[in-house]
């Protein structure tokens, strides 16, 4: 049955701007006003460690909603360093747009269904599935995300509207620092307006989203878990070196709140600081063991210590990388995406820019 339904495409104009928890958020502001949606992501880009033909997204995603099998749109082509090289060396001719119109045009998806764009306005291109391209190929309207840097956020925002046109029928704008908020509002939302851009939600900065958990770390960094295995799902929100005297440290600590403190395995006097402070796990280089009193206070705290065979450097690094990819995939954090939506979005204005009344949007 050939696809009668809409494709709102999910875009943004950098990536790792919370496309997915964007999709996500608004996937349950739909369903709530009764929306037969379906989902799917073009573009994979983040594999699933089992299985390699699945996205970790795609089926996180749909699990949460619990969408139907018929209701997943299917992922056309996984951008990953295989992929590129083959299409680089002319080994992969494929025409990528004719697959994307067989699969999503020939099939019915949904009344509605949202699409997690590329990671920004060009990626994707190799394969001739740019945001603008796979808006053309299935004639999708887009929404745009763009993460909050400075007012300055507004430029590549006006790029993309005269790239994409009228398929551009709403923008959000993310991660808007509290104290920066009403600035938003009184700049930014009023200049979009004026320029036919509806400006469909201000989400503001969250340290809970930005958050990652522990065992996300323990998989990262390739870490020892020496206690407290139980109590991996904690989230961490802030990273702290502990690398100063036991006295600034312990200033230091107590100005931060549910951090990770990374220290050598022999600062013991640091180990012990951190322990006493909002310290969600604690990270020990140079695989040396803390003492046993450390490993039994830290039980008593219900506070994991990994242990890494990497130096300090090495291991802030690899956690600051964790912190700028992190995934929505804990259910703490599903919770605050819904709220944060519900709040923050307009979603009474979306439905009415898609040409949905109120009764068409039935089952």
């Amino acid at each position: 049955m050939p696809h009668s339904g809409k494709y709102l495409l999910i875009g943004s104009t950098e990536a790792y701007s919370g496309k997915s928890a964007t999709v996500l958020g608004l996937s349950y502001l739909l369903q709530e006003k009764q929306l037969d949606i379906g989902y799917g992501k073009p573009l994979g880009t983040c594999l699933n460690a089992t299985n390699d033909m699945i996205d970790e997204d795609v089926e996180f995603i749909t699990n949460s909603l619990k969408l139907p099998e018929e209701r997943i749109a299917p992922t056309v082509i996984t951008l990953d360093e295989a992929s590129v090289e083959k299409r680089l060396r002319g080994e992969d001719k494929t025409n990528y747009q004719q697959a994307l119109a067989q699969k999503y045009l020939e099939n019915s998806l949904g009344k509605l269904v949202l699409l997690e764009g590329p990671g920004n306005l060009t990626e994707g291109g190799l394969f001739d599935l740019s945001l603008l391209q796979v808006s053309q190929v299935i004639n999708a309207t887009v929404i745009l995300l763009a993460r909050y840097h400075s007012l300055a956020a507004i430029e590549p925002l006006l790029a993309a509207k005269q790239l994409l046109g009228e398929r551009l029928i709403g923008v959000v704008i993310n991660d808007v620092p509290e104290k920066e908020l009403s600035l938003v509002e009184s700049t930014i939302r009023p200049f979009l307006e004026k320029q036919s851009v509806p400006l469909l939600g201000v989400l503001p900065q969250s340290d809970l989203l930005r958050s990652v958990s522990v065992r996300e770390l323990v998989q990262q960094l390739h870490a020892d878990v020496l206690c407290c295995h139980e109590r991996l799902d904690l989230m961490v929100e802030s990273l702290a070196i502990g690398a100063m005297n036991v006295n600034s440290a312990v200033k230091y600590f107590r100005k931060r709140r549910n951090m990770a403190v990374v220290t050598g395995g022999d600062r013991v006097e640091i180990q012990q600081a951190a322990l006493e402070t909002s310290t969600q796990c604690l990270i020990l280089t140079g695989k040396l063991p803390p003492p046993q009193f450390i490993l039994s206070r830290a039980e008593e705290l219900e506070i994991p210590i990994l242990s890494v065979d990497l130096d300090t450097l090495t291991t802030v690094e690899i956690v600051d990388h964790t912190f700028g990819q992190v995934k929505v995939h804990e259910p703490v954090k599903v919770k605050y995406i819904r709220h944060v939506m519900a709040e923050n979005f307009d979603v009474e204005r979306l439905i009415q820019l898609l040409g949905f009344s109120p009764a068409s949007t039935l089952f």
